[in-house]
């Protein structure tokens, strides 16, 4: 259930893209336990249904499954619309659509680092922008971009992923600043290693997932409650004068995992 109260998101509405898995379907779900309606986005409409009649029936909550590819500012427009006629409005927006996978630097070609760039970054400003447009900047509201820790220190193989993250965090700066007048505040939070996704499995070889959780101050890799507590969190009025915030949770992994890699 978390650690908030039961009604903390009460008559909220949610916008979650890549919301269909992962890190972004465990924050759906704590949204929903915590009493907002959902709905979340992704490009595979079959996946989409599925997760969100299983997030429905384990919350008693709405969530509305919404096909679209962030990349494409018109499919952005008409997910929201289709949100907003179905939901009546809009008040948290967490961007979480993200694209990886492990390749060094001098073999990444130009396609496959476009694409990263294009998903996590311009996938974000497009959502971020289209929101704006139509409802947070009547309204105010919530914006959340899940971001990584990646280029804190620089990791090998993931150039193409730190880069996008590391747009994004100067985006949720820069956006916190412009916005803020209208009332929306716009924080990001940087995953650390988190054990139980299928990104954890497929970009962690070979132990390299056993060799980080021994480097982590707290001991251990987190989890995707741990990730949705801080979004519930940020999407609270807890966090009313909370704008412009990175809120890293990675049991202190930055501080130590710098010279680790997953080439070994």
């Amino acid at each position: 259930m978390g650690v908030f109260r039961e009604d903390a998101l009460q008559g909220k509405v949610a916008f979650v893209t890549g919301g269909g898995s992962g890190i972004c379907r465990g924050i759906a779900e704590a949204f929903m336990r915590h009493g907002a309606d959902t709905a979340i986005v992704g490009r595979k409409m079959e996946r989409l249904e599925q997760t969100a009649r299983e997030l429905s029936e384990a919350t008693g909550r709405r969530c509305l499954p919404v096909s679209a590819d962030v990349r494409e500012p018109e499919a952005v427009e008409a997910a929201l619309d289709t949100t907003l006629a179905e939901l009546g409005g809009i008040d948290v927006v967490v961007n979480g659509a993200a694209g990886n996978f492990l390749s060094p630097a001098a073999a990444l070609s130009y396609k496959g680092f476009r694409t990263v760039l294009e998903i996590d970054t311009l996938g974000t400003y497009n959502v971020s922008k289209a929101a704006f447009a139509k409802v947070l900047g009547r309204k105010g509201g919530a914006i959340i971009n899940i971001s990584a820790t990646l280029h804190y220190t620089g990791m090998a193989l993931q150039v193409h992923a730190g880069s996008a993250k590391a747009a994004n965090d100067a985006m949720t700066r820069h956006l916190a600043v412009e916005w803020g007048a209208a009332n929306i505040r716009v924080n990001a939070i940087a995953p650390g290693p988190i054990g139980d996704t299928e990104g954890m499995r497929r970009l962690a070889p070979g132990g390299f997932a056993e060799k980080l959780a021994k480097s982590v101050p707290l001991r251990r890799l987190g989890t995707i409650q741990d990730i949705a507590d801080a979004a519930v969190f940020l999407a609270s009025d807890a966090a009313s004068f909370v704008t412009g915030a990175i809120l890293v949770v990675d049991g202190g992994s930055w501080l130590t995992a710098g010279g680790l890699s997953p080439m070994g």
